[in-house]
């Protein structure tokens, strides 16, 4: 069906969409604020200092984490920059996945 741009049907079509999009948009602001949704996240820190444990790094809040490394035979040192990727929002399984 062919809408004018001045007809009301195509005000009503037009109104259905943008209250559709506006739904879609509060529910995934909804599922962030609610943490519902969990995915990877990978970002860059810096190595503070080496411990026993591991590498101490800086999380995407600036607190500091005790990792490992998943990179087998890799040699770092504290104030290198690398990447870390935090699994499914989990800090716990934190770990280093790359050099920056």
């Amino acid at each position: 069906m062919k809408y004018r741009c001045g007809s009301d049907n195509y005000v009503l079509e037009k109104n259905k969409m943008s209250n559709i999009a506006d739904e879609i948009i509060k529910t995934i602001k909804y599922a962030i604020d609610k943490k519902t949704i969990n995915c990877d996240r990978t970002y860059q820190s810096v190595i503070k200092r080496i411990t026993s444990q591991g590498y101490v790094v800086l999380d995407q809040s600036g607190n500091e984490r005790t990792v490992g490394c998943c990179i087998p035979g890799l040699e770092l040192k504290a104030g290198q920059r690398i990447w870390v990727k935090e699994p499914m929002g989990d800090l716990r399984h934190l770990h280093i996945v790359g050099v920056a």
